[in-house]
């Protein structure tokens, strides 16, 4: 049978893992398959009309979404023929999400793709992977778009740091906030997130209500209605951990919770491997029974560690979130300019990277009651963490970044050619962290996590003044940087603060009022949020 290889789906072993032995042929694996979309070139139209800040194309419901642009039947069909003919099972098939999941055994799906499939050791865990690309059967040629879940590598990392590891780079006493003081200290506008759904991806760990309960009575806060939604086997399970994903999970909630108490959290938990990520990521975008308006994202790794199939689906889903009227916010990582990597180079975190992601970076913030006395680029070191910012090396500039520049340790700028990273900013430093509550223990964290969920809350109160979602928004935040405030100090590695926007914080952090009064005010054109 003649066979064409899946573009973008070439995969190397994870950087400092050895190969092992061949996988075992009769263990049992689910992969993911997304085939292309119907109604594409008028997609394309529509996202490009608001990534131009053309407000006026409006919002499609879900259901309108997946009839419109979701998979054809004669794809799905193929793929389900094409199962059957290598013994593999259909578990889902989802026409919106144009996934479908296929079960089957390690051999079964070695000689459905062509791939050798080993076992690897890696400091993190082991792990299943290949080497490579998948192959194709020519009739799923342009059919499928990328395949996932052969390799269960960890995709993913959590973007926070626990306060204290720090502490030796710091002269000054760690500060430790509630979450509603850092909104009481943006100036967010008063709302409660009614009538809103933020959803939360998780790649791992869980939370426990009676830590929420005890939680939110300490605030004097009503404890928010919180769901768990399993996709691919995931589940809310607790480790016990707190230095583990369940902080990430409850740092994830108690923020959002704090600062939207009436929103209603939709948690969606899956495997910590590319499908379950992007399988997250699309259920939540496309749930027509939660309806998040906006979803929260505090996990990612340097763009070099994911296939370019994996990225182009990912970024396809946040397009389609743009469409829905659905806002992504996206932690930018820890690791400053290097995003982690150990190649001298910079880098940028995915999927904070994506055009369709609001990035959110990481500053070190004080104040009292209502006043900002000092804010800052995050920058504690290499132990301590820096906020991720920098230059994207696979998304292209979008143009409402054209004309932007990066600064250096001398002051000089280079032009942006390709997507910069952040968009927006928000208190992350562990030192000038947030009171929250992991595992039966109160502890403060900070880092990168803590960022998107606060941009999360104070989007849910926006979409609540304003009685309708603001979705994609960073063409009206770049048209009015006037809205945040700048941070002009400091860097995150190679990256400096500059007057406007800059690879370390991006347009700064939020004033509440003024972001809400962009979408809350009937006048002023592109920038009245009318949708």
């Amino acid at each position: 049978m003649a066979t064409i290889p899946l573009k973008g789906s070439d995969r190397a072993p994870l950087s400092g893992s050895r190969a092992v032995g061949p996988a075992d042929p009769a263990e049992r694996v689910q992969v993911s398959v997304l085939v292309r979309r119907r109604g594409r070139p008028d997609l394309r139209d529509r996202v490009r009309r608001l990534a131009s800040g053309d407000r006026s194309v409006g919002h499609l419901a879900r259901e309108d979404f997946a009839r419109q642009y979701g998979a054809e039947p004669a794809d799905i069909a193929a793929v389900k023929k094409f199962a059957a003919t290598h013994g593999l099972s259909v578990i889902q098939e989802d026409a919106g999400r144009r996934t479908v999941v296929l079960a089957g055994t390690v051999a079964q799906f070695q000689v459905a793709f062509g791939v050798q499939l080993q076992r690897f050791e890696h400091p993190r865990g082991a792990y299943r992977g290949r080497q490579g690309v998948i192959l194709l059967p020519q009739e799923l040629d342009g059919v499928v778009e990328a395949v996932l879940g052969l390799d269960n590598r960890p995709q993913a990392q959590t973007h926070f740091r626990v306060q204290g590891a720090a502490a030796k780079h710091k002269a000054a006493k760690p500060v430790v906030f509630t979450p509603i003081q850092v909104a009481t200290l943006y100036g967010y506008p008063q709302a409660t997130g009614q009538g809103q759904c933020v959803g939360i991806i998780e790649l791992g760990g869980g939370f426990t209500p009676s830590d929420l309960q005890t939680y939110f009575a300490k605030l004097k806060v009503a404890t928010p209605t919180v769901t768990a939604v399993a996709v691919d086997g995931g589940q809310n399970a607790p480790t016990g951990d707190a230095n583990g994903p369940d902080g990430e999970v409850m740092l994830d909630i108690e923020v959002i919770g704090a600062i939207a108490p009436q929103a209603n959290i939709a948690v969606y938990f899956a495997p910590n491997t590319d499908a379950g990520f992007l399988d997250a990521v699309t259920t939540a975008i496309h749930d027509t029974t939660n309806k998040p308006s906006v979803l929260s994202i505090s996990w990612g790794s340097a763009e070099s560690t994911w296939t370019d199939q994996s990225m182009t689906a990912m970024d396809d889903a946040f397009q389609a979130a743009a469409t829905l009227g659905v806002t992504i916010c996206v932690a930018s990582g820890d690791n400053g300019s290097s995003d982690g990597v150990t190649d001298g180079g910079d880098h940028v975190d995915f999927p904070a990277s994506s055009p369709y992601a609001l990035a959110c970076g990481g500053t070190s913030l004080k104040g009292s009651k209502t006043s900002i006395t000092s804010e800052v680029v995050w920058n504690d070191g290499s132990e301590g963490g820096a906020g991720g910012g920098g230059v994207s090396a696979f998304f292209a500039l979008p143009t409402w970044q054209s004309d932007l520049q990066t600064t250096d340790a001398d002051g000089a700028t280079t032009s942006l050619t390709m997507r910069g990273v952040p968009d927006v900013s928000g208190d992350a430093d562990p030192e000038t962290g947030y009171d929250v509550r992991i595992d039966g223990t109160d502890t403060v964290i900070g880092g990168t996590s803590a960022v998107a969920p606060l941009w999360s809350g104070l989007l849910a109160r926006v979409n609540q003044l304003a009685g309708k979602s603001v979705g994609y928004l960073q063409p009206v935040l770049y048209q009015n940087p006037q809205a945040l405030r700048d941070i002009t100090q400091g860097n995150n590695g190679d990256f400096y603060a500059s007057a406007g926007w800059d690879a370390c914080t991006g347009l700064g952090s939020p004033n509440g009022e003024a972001v809400a009064a962009l979408f809350t005010t009937t006048s002023g054109g592109t920038t009245s949020g009318e949708s």
